[in-house]
């Protein structure tokens, strides 16, 4: 059987958020083909823990000691979302060991996390996007820059990063200066993107046996203003319809659009875009390349709703790259 290292944690604010899609990899990993360990990472601290005791990881080629056994990893099913496991940085540690992994490389997951980057792309592609322009700490008049180039209302969000922390909806001038010091804290980088009023949909997309797959598009209904982290963490904040309720047509052609851009950002594994559709388009918001796999993460129910069990997703994916 194959040794399969599910590393979770990660250095930023969805550090919890990982541990629970990690936890539940663990739980619905198929044990008649796969060994799971489940390790966690959080700064230099790499470990294997069974109860109480915790067992480093050797980062020189990324190996286990139990007692006298040495355990060598076959590959590894990424569930940290945010840095090192989402940007890039860890993906190049593994290539350098030479060890699979079920996440997109190092180049993928560098430009799509880098939201301003990873929309230049998507545009290339003649995909909608809304305007937006791309601040740094070191910036001035940042204020008026944002009120010079976009419309109000606006979103100020950290440039790198997930799960909507650090994100404000900016409706008047007054909010910018505090919406800017809350990104600038989780980030060094913020994007400040115009608002579009329409419905909030998503699609995930994965590659199984030499071909691209759409799951069914879900729509995201927050009870909050918009889908914050309270909405996307919090039991009964938001409702999600898998299917979405929309017409056949629209279904496809955000299908059609996602695997577009799996295809041109090179993704690997299961990923999920983000739009809003104004009823006439559909606009990108982000990809997410290492979207949760928590029992109140969406891919999981997309993937049920495509008729595959929890466990068989993540059979394919690991399949994929063995």
């Amino acid at each position: 059987m194959l040794n399969v290292a599910i590393v979770a944690g990660g250095d930023s604010r969805e550090y919890g958020i990982s541990v629970k899609s990690a936890k539940q990899v663990e739980l619905h990993i198929d044990r008649e083909l796969f060994n799971p360990y489940l390790i966690l990472i959080k700064g230099e601290k790499w470990y294997y823990r069974i109860g109480l005791k915790k067992f480093p990881i050797d980062k020189n080629d990324f190996s286990l000691t139990i007692g006298r056994k040495k355990i060598r990893f076959d590959l590894v099913f990424v569930a940290i979302h945010g840095t090192p496991g989402e940007n890039g940085k860890l993906q190049g540690y593994f290539d350098l060991l030479r060890i699979p992994y079920t996440s997109s490389d190092v180049t993928t997951s560098a430009i799509t996390f880098n939201k301003s980057f990873c929309k230049d792309v998507v545009r290339s592609c003649g995909i909608n996007t809304a305007k937006s322009i791309h601040l740094f700490r070191e910036g001035l008049n940042l204020e008026s820059d944002i009120l010079s180039q976009l419309a109000l209302p606006v979103f100020v969000k950290p440039n790198n990063g997930g799960s909507s922390v650090g994100m404000t909806k900016v409706n008047h001038k007054s909010e910018l200066g505090a919406a800017l010091a809350k990104a600038f804290h989780e980030d060094s980088e913020v994007l400040a993107e115009e608002f579009i009023k329409g419905r909030e949909l998503t699609c995930g997309v994965l590659r199984t046996e030499g071909r691209i797959i759409a799951f069914p598009v879900t729509e995201i209904i927050p009870k909050t203003e918009y889908f914050d982290y309270d909405a996307k963490y919090k039991k009964g904040m938001a409702e999600e319809v898998v299917p979405a309720e929309i017409p056949g047509e629209l279904s496809q052609q955000c299908q059609g659009i996602s695997r577009l851009l799996y295809e041109k950002l090179n993704c690997k594994g299961v990923v999920r875009f983000d739009y809003i559709f104004t009823g006439s388009a559909f606009w990108f918001l982000e990809v997410n390349t290492v979207p949760g796999m928590s029992t109140a993460s969406i891919v999981p129910k997309m993937a049920r709703a495509h008729g595959w069990s929890f466990g068989e997703l993540i059979t394919r994916l690991i399949m994929e790259i063995k």
